[in-house]
């Protein structure tokens, strides 16, 4: 399928490409500010599908609005009229329209009359078209000052800049731009686009509601979070796709952060990851012959992994005073839990520094640390 898309160069574009070019069976063509209008009709005359992108949301004089919304857009409508004038088939089109279109402003009405260009063509010949009215849309790739508050956020508090907030308790929709891709490659992947749709409007993909100083505090939340070695919830929904986003806008040469290492002459220990309710991301080496541990747990578990050498678990019961010795090497990855009511350590037992990952359940408060010595021996 040979898809063009309009705006290549921008925001939303760039990730619908990216996606497109990861499967071979789609054949892309641009077309962006730097291409001239003239080429316009010969790239939609190739095209099985028409992705059009294309517009400005603040541009540097209004006369713009007409000339890259309203007129480009309605460029597309003569052209594909003109082509089923011909051949008796019109190539579908994906029109990325705005909610300010529902406003009385230069740029709701601009998207207004693009997407009546296309609503007359649909109207006329039962055309294929799709329009999006897009919210606030955000993820990586968009640019600050321009695209969304959230791209500006993003890059500011990430770079330790200051903010400007005027509304604080304005409550924005906002839409992640991989949901919108995804819904987009749902139509082209479907076929949808052949036999039309019977709504003029397609709905949009799952959005969210936010105050801006809700996003703004998530933000900063994010970004506190690296100093402290806590990560929040940010497997799903708003979290992860705000997370992603702010991640995606650090600088280079903030894509590492150091942690402290506290290491002694047995060997060192490093705090990794403390996340909310899923415990914390630890390791612990240790040099040959060294035992660390000796202590039980009431309530708290953990995890060891070895990674690199050879190690034995020692365990007793603190109750009955039965022992285990569990011996495991990175050769053959094993999990060894840690049980509540057992004294354990853990030994290096080969000839080179034992390296182990440790998970444990809860976070460690010195005024709770839930950690008691006892005498292995």
């Amino acid at each position: 399928m040979k898809i063009l898309v309009t705006g290549s160069k921008g925001f939303i574009a760039k990730n619908l490409i990216t996606r497109l070019k990861e499967h071979p069976e789609f054949d892309v063509s641009t077309f962006n500010r730097s291409d001239k209008i003239s080429d316009l009709e010969k790239k939609i005359k190739d095209s099985n599908l028409i992705c059009h992108f294309a517009g400005v949301n603040r541009p540097v004089n209004q006369s713009e609005f007409k000339s890259d919304n309203t007129d480009l857009t309605q460029k597309i409508a003569e052209i594909l009229e003109k082509i089923f004038s011909k051949s008796s088939e019109m190539t579908p089109i994906i029109f990325t329209s705005s909610t300010q279109a529902k406003m009385d402003n230069p740029y709701g009405l601009s998207k207004l009359d693009g997407e009546n260009s296309l609503i007359e063509l649909k109207k006329k010949y039962n055309y294929s078209a799709f329009i999006y009215r897009l919210p606030n849309v955000f993820g990586k790739w968009s640019k600050p000052n321009y695209n969304s508050a959230i791209a500006t956020f993003c890059h500011n508090i990430s770079r330790d800049m200051e903010i400007t907030i005027d509304n604080p308790e304005h409550k924005m929709e906002i839409l992640y731009v991989d949901d919108l891709v995804e819904s987009i490659l749902q139509i082209i992947n479907l076929k949808e686009h052949k036999k039309g749709s019977s709504d003029l409007f397609h709905p949009l993909p799952n959005s969210y509601h936010v105050t801006v100083q809700e996003t703004v505090d998530l933000i900063k939340k994010f970004h506190n979070d690296r100093k402290n070695l806590k990560v929040s919830d940010v497997g799903v929904g708003l979290e992860r796709a705000l997370y992603s986003t702010y991640i995606s806008f650090l600088p280079a040469d903030s894509f590492k952060y150091e942690i402290q290492n506290h290491s002694d002459n047995r060997g060192s220990f490093v705090e990794m990851l403390k996340t909310k309710t899923g415990g914390q991301f630890s390791f612990f080496t240790a040099k040959p012959g060294i035992t660390r541990g000796g202590h039980y747990h009431h309530t708290k578990t953990e995890k060891f992994l070895v990674i690199s050498g050879k190690a034995m678990f020692s365990f007793i019961d603190i109750n009955t005073h039965k022992q285990i010795e569990i011996i495991t090497c990175s050769d053959y990855p094993e999990v060894v839990d840690t049980i509540p009511g057992w004294a354990h350590d853990i030994k290096n037992i080969g000839s080179e520094d034992l390296i182990v990952m440790l998970w444990a359940n809860e976070v460690f408060d010195p005024e709770i640390p839930d950690t008691y010595q006892y005498n292995m021996e």
